[in-house]
């Protein structure tokens, strides 16, 4: 069940308690419910299902962070599907400080990784959080150079929090939370990374950030999908121009010539 449809149960039932004693019948009264919805959310195994993810939790030491809580992000209770809730492993006190999100290709060229530890770095020395998706690429030499200048870097995932991926990143994983930093994500313990949970992973991304920063990206790119969520969300968009030849950089340049502002240097960025 995605996000809006959450946002309308709670409305309506005011509680969490009160949406797992609600009546099949009701349920269907609600315009956007079906007869499976209504049969998943009535079921009688979610009571145990969630004593299950409860102990889950807390031998994994991760945090839930609801829309009512004073860590919630504000800025991300500004964008029209805000997750309701929150998994955090980590720092959850720095959920709230100015942030600025760095997006790009998996498969990234050097000069790329060098443009992305550039900007993570000189922005993470003057007190911003980086937020990237600690995939391969761009996102990971994000979080590395927030890493390098002691600073903080929060990862957004497409997963429950116990699974990494890619596996190799495991390292980076807890190495952002020994810095300080902070993993998150609004899937439960166990999810899977399937494939469509990472364009909604993206909206968080942007809609935690004040600006999101675009290195290398495709024509048809996953990182275009984040592009539009910030438009959406009325976040500002920075592009880093790249090589004419490189197929890593049409669609970036052609953010460009539609008007997003280029950036050669950390000073363009407005936090």
């Amino acid at each position: 069940m995605g996000s809006i449809r959450k946002q309308i149960l709670l409305n309506r039932y005011k509680t969490p308690e009160k949406i797992y004693t609600v009546k099949k019948e009701d349920i269907l009264q609600i315009k956007g419910f079906n007869e499976i919805l209504a049969e998943n959310i009535i079921c009688k195994e979610n009571k145990e299902n969630l004593e299950k993810q409860i102990e889950f939790l807390q031998k994994e030491n991760v945090k839930i962070i609801t829309i009512e809580d004073t860590e919630y992000p504000e800025i991300l209770k500004t964008i029209y599907d805000y997750p309701v809730s929150i998994f955090v492993k980590g720092n959850e006190k720095m959920l709230n400080m100015p942030a600025i999100g760095i997006v790009g290709c998996r498969e990234s060229s050097s000069y790329g990784e060098k443009v992305a530890q550039y900007f993570a770095y000189h922005l993470a020395k003057r007190n911003i959080n980086i937020i990237s998706g600690l995939a391969k690429g761009i996102d990971s030499q994000s979080h590395i150079g927030a890493i390098k200048a002691k600073g903080r870097t929060i990862g957004v995932i497409g997963s429950g929090l116990d699974i990494v991926y890619p596996k190799e990143n495991q390292y980076l994983y807890d190495k952002i939370i020994e810095e300080n930093g902070a993993i998150i994500s609004e899937y439960p313990l166990g999810v899977k990374p399937i494939k469509m949970n990472f364009p909604a992973r993206n909206r968080i991304i942007s809609g935690m950030s004040k600006g999101i920063i675009v290195i290398e990206a495709k024509k048809k790119s996953g990182t275009l999908i984040t592009v539009d969520f910030a438009l959406e969300q009325g976040r500002n968009v920075y592009v880093v121009p790249g090589n004419i030849d490189e197929v890593n950089s049409v669609g970036t340049n052609d953010l460009i010539k539609q008007g997003a502002q280029m950036v050669t240097t950390y000073k363009d960025i407005e936090i």
